[in-house]
């Protein structure tokens, strides 16, 4: 890969996961007219994002990335938004009191549309048509005229981000993100939740720190950093031509960065290292996320690492290990030895939605109760390795669906049918979200103890 870098170089590698559009000229018209378009986020957006992240992977932080599994057209409106973004900040405070350090916002959203599918063919009885790949791609209806793979879907995929972007730094500098909005909010689940008595406790604590804070003068009306929040968007970079699109050289650096969202990462099926994904993505200078799954060797691992990551620049490269409730210990350390003898600055997150898919009652769900167990071996593994854990990935809503199984409120198969929406993969709802939230915060506040009897004892 010493050949010299630009935005179509990508285009000479062998790729995988790429839709058959049978209108190449119209491709190509449609790809010509988005490079005229505006960006949508900025180079100076993103170097932001990635000192945030360096400071993650120096162990000073904690990533909290996620959003939808696929952006669609039907469901885009400011209500969903404010939904996902209000769940998203009551996270983000409870993370922050339970790490006690500043939690790096990353959404899952304003880009996502386009998905890597196991199987080219989607069957349904004696019918085969070609597999949905996103919105941005073709249709998710079950028939041919709709799976045709259509250009034009991505002018709309880029209307739609420009919009919710629009949307999103209006809430996150306009006021809605204040604190004691996200604190009101927090109480009301907490009140709410089957669970209140053991996340009464960590809400308390909460809000004898803000009574605090208000009784010596620190107010969201006189510090605008309790009104205000940083707020950036990711995707999947998976439609290569729209990221050629819309990879841009800031005028100030000389560098090219991909505008299409604050942070692009590569996906499972994806990573080969002699392929057009990885060679589009060392090239700009955004902060990129790695998909990590069990195939991943740890020799591997290092290859990529040195592909993406040459200069070895903390906040550069996030690894998203997805392995499964039941695999994590196996795969994890291994990945952890490897990077630490090498030396290398990565940030670690886990992602606990894609290894842990199961078919229930002819829905694919995820167990809340398998998420949370790969989570909580996450840190433990990282404890025991000395490292950070600095981060997780999820797939979430702000609405009240019904797509993973469990959590407080005990959802079961049988539920699945009643509010089942998604276009792709199960997402947790806004409640199952912020347990996980809670739950997470109550694991770092001990990890944080037993560190502190250790180093007093």
């Amino acid at each position: 890969m010493a050949q010299t870098w630009n935005p179509s170089s990508w285009r000479q590698k062998p790729i995988q996961q790429v839709p058959e559009y049978p209108d190449l000229a119209a491709l190509a018209a449609t790809e010509a007219q988005l490079a005229t378009y505006p960006p949508l986020v900025f180079a100076g957006e993103a170097r932001r994002l990635k000192s945030s992240l360096a400071n993650v992977a120096e162990g000073r932080g904690f990533l909290l990335q996620g959003g939808d599994c696929a952006e669609s057209f039907a469901e885009h409106g400011a209500d969903t938004i404010r939904d996902f973004f209000r769940a998203f900040l009551q996270m983000a405070v409870v993370l922050t009191f339970g790490a006690q350090q500043p939690v790096v916002k990353v959404g899952r959203i304003a880009g996502q549309f386009a998905k890597p599918r196991s199987s080219n063919i989607e069957k349904q009885g004696d019918v085969e048509l070609p597999s949905y790949r996103g919105d941005i791609i073709n249709g998710i209806e079950f028939n041919e005229a709709a799976r045709i793979p259509s250009p034009e879907r991505q002018l709309d995929a880029y209307r739609q981000s420009a919009a919710t972007l629009n949307l999103l730094r209006a809430f996150a500098m306009g006021g809605y993100a204040n604190l004691d909005n996200v604190h009101q909010w927090m109480l009301g689940f907490v009140k709410d939740s089957p669970q209140a008595e053991r996340y009464r406790k960590l809400a308390d604590r909460i809000s004898e720190t803000m009574d605090f804070m208000k009784a010596i003068g620190i107010t969201p009306e006189s510090n605008p950093n309790l009104r205000e929040t940083d707020f950036f968007t990711s995707h999947e970079a998976l439609l290569l031509g729209y990221e050629q699109a819309l990879t841009r050289v800031d005028s100030t650096s000389g560098d090219w960065y991909a505008t299409s969202g604050h942070m692009i990462w590569i996906g499972d099926r994806t990573r080969q290292p002699d392929h057009a994904h990885i060679e589009y993505c060392r090239g700009i200078k955004n902060p990129l996320g790695l998909k990590c799954g069990p195939s991943l060797s740890a020799d591997g691992l290092i290859e990529l690492i040195d592909l993406l990551n040459p200069n070895n620049e903390a906040g550069r490269l996030t690894l998203i290990c997805r392995f499964g409730h039941d695999k994590v210990a196996e795969h994890l350390p291994r990945l952890i030895r490897a990077v630490e003898r090498e030396g290398r600055k990565v940030v670690w997150s886990c992602d606990p939605m894609h290894g842990n898919t199961i078919t229930l009652n002819n829905y694919k769900t995820r167990p809340f109760e398998r998420i949370l167990s790969e989570v909580e071996s996450f840190f433990q593994i990282h404890r025991a390795e000395g490292t950070h854990p600095g981060g997780i990935h999820i797939e979430m809503t702000g609405k009240d669906v019904t797509e993973c199984t469990g959590g407080a409120r005990a959802l079961s198969g049988a539920d699945l049918a009643d509010r089942y929406h998604t276009h792709c993969d199960p997402r947790l709802n806004a409640d199952q979200a912020l347990e996980l939230a809670f739950l997470l915060a109550e694991r770092m506040k001990g990890g944080r103890d037993e560190k502190r009897m250790v180093v007093n004892g």
